[in-house]
């Protein structure tokens, strides 16, 4: 397996959201960090992107652990215990992140192989269409231990949001290592909402 080498960081395509609350969705509202896209961090064209390749790489540079590999819940849910790093390694899909349709402030995504996804936790997520074989590697941050599933209950909002509040960043871009849009959050490159 040869190794992945990312786009270099100064043609890399980023998008980044600020998403209000909405309903029981915190999304970005609780920690000052944006959802994020990574757009064609990994040429698709090549045939070494691959889910052991991305895993590969995301252990080697080491910030996050890779957990799963799968599509994404058309639940739309959000995590209150860990950022998530997502990874397109298969296919395409419409994602949706903010809650759900509905939501006037939310961010729909044609997801493709080689995008990078940073959900921060309370960020809500899900598959809206899934445009053909669609397949994401899913990571945490090393030693987060479990990530939980939320999906905008009533209750969680009392309890989950207080979590994560209290959440560190991730220590490193999960891409780049020491450098990388994660560390730099504050620079502009191109800005969604």
């Amino acid at each position: 397996m040869s190794p992945l080498i990312p786009a270099p960081l100064n043609s890399l395509r980023v998008s980044k959201y600020q998403i209000p609350a909405y309903q029981n969705f915190p999304n970005t509202s609780l920690r000052p960090f944006p959802f994020m896209i990574y757009h064609s961090v990994f040429p698709s064209s090549t045939s070494s992107v691959s889910a052991s390749s991305i895993e590969a790489h995301l252990r080697k540079v080491g910030i996050v652990e890779p957990a799963w590999r799968y599509t994404m819940y058309t639940q739309h849910h959000y995590h209150s215990t860990v950022d998530e790093v997502l990874v397109v390694y298969s296919g395409a899909a419409r994602l949706c992140f903010g809650g759900g349709p509905a939501n006037p402030d939310k961010v729909e995504v044609d997801a493709s192989v080689g995008d990078v996804m940073i959900v921060p936790a309370g960020v809500g997520h899900g598959l809206l269409e899934d445009k053909g074989g669609f397949g994401m590697v899913g990571s945490y941050p090393k030693g987060s231990g479990n990530w939980d599933m939320c999906t905008g209950q009533k209750g969680e909002k009392e309890n989950q949001w207080e979590i994560i509040k209290n959440l560190e960043w991730l220590k490193g871009d999960p891409i780049y290592g020491d450098e990388g849009p994660v560390v730099n959050v504050g620079e502009t490159t191109e800005e969604g909402h």
